[in-house]
């Protein structure tokens, strides 16, 4: 069931939005999948604010709150630090920032590998305290029951597949995965196995072209592919790195701006205005009124 937020549009800056929207639900996103040609990819970007969420949530269809915040928040030197409680965080003020957008989180590192128990303990968490809509894990077959036990209790979940970060000390690097024919038939596998467990997506990053485009056709459920082939159900995208927020970027990122470059020239000439007391002005100062 859709639910209808009205905001106080006079108790934040970023308040999320001028007049009560429908939120997306997961149903709806599931049911892209089935839609055939007419159908229009999903497009998911990562946030992590309520102001970033604000932006970007009128131009998608689901918001990720992924671990990758421990990296580009926190500048961390992957994502295995990043414990519950900075996901919990950032998920509540992206949900509060969006009003359109299915909000997903990224389990983090050492949350719900142990046991479907532990999985349900951090995950029913994360729903209660962010209002989110779902929680993303990583893992394939390995999770399948894991995401069984959480969709059977009503936590929607999207998998994970292919490139798993979580996993980079295990898997040697970031390179591209199934390459060998072994390594094809495990990833697909994965994706057969995820669906049927009860994930409601999966991402599937990092992979050959062609894999992507078999599991695509091989699952019932939407594939959001990250270097994968435009031919998945959908695509995601680290915002930042989409945004040109950063030098150094995978190669299956396209910069849509520079927004680097505008902040650091931006203050800039903020830090030449005020070495010069060119700023603040007349039109920034308050003095009695006459």
């Amino acid at each position: 069931m859709s639910t209808t937020f009205t905001i106080d549009t006079a108790t934040s800056r970023a308040n999320p939005t001028p007049a009560p929207m429908k939120r997306l639900t997961v149903p709806a996103i599931q049911r892209r999948k089935f839609e055939g040609q007419t159908a229009e990819p999903l497009v998911m970007l990562t946030a992590y604010t309520a102001r970033q969420a604000q932006l970007l949530d009128p131009h998608c269809d689901m918001l990720l709150v992924g671990d990758s915040l421990g990296q580009v928040i926190y500048g961390l030197p992957s994502t295995l630090p990043v414990t519950l409680d900075m996901m919990v965080a950032h998920g509540a003020a992206v949900v509060r920032g969006s009003y359109h957008s299915v909000v997903i989180i990224d389990m983090p590192f050492g949350s719900y590998e142990a046991s479907p128990q532990q999985a349900f303990a951090s995950a029913s968490r994360i729903m209660a305290e962010t209002g989110a809509a779902g929680v993303k894990l990583e893992g394939g077959e390995a999770m399948a029951d894991t995401i069984a036990f959480l969709t059977q209790r009503g936590i929607p979940v999207m998998a994970h597949i292919g490139l798993t970060p979580q996993a980079v000390n295990a898997l040697g690097g970031y390179g591209a995965r199934g390459k060998s024919q072994e390594e094809h038939a495990k990833i697909l596998g994965d994706a057969r196995a995820v669906a049927k467990a009860g994930a409601f997506s999966m991402v599937v990053e990092g992979v050959m072209e062609e894999l992507a485009d078999i599991i695509t056709a091989s699952v019932d459920v939407p594939v959001i592919g990250i270097g994968a082939s435009a031919r998945c159900d959908g695509q995601v995208l680290v915002a930042e790195d989409m945004l040109g927020m950063f030098e150094r970027v995978p190669r299956f990122v396209k910069r849509y701006d520079n927004i680097a470059e505008t902040i650091s020239n931006a203050a800039a000439r903020y830090a030449a205005d005020v070495r010069s007391r060119a700023f603040p002005t007349d039109e920034q100062v308050y003095r009695p009124k006459i």
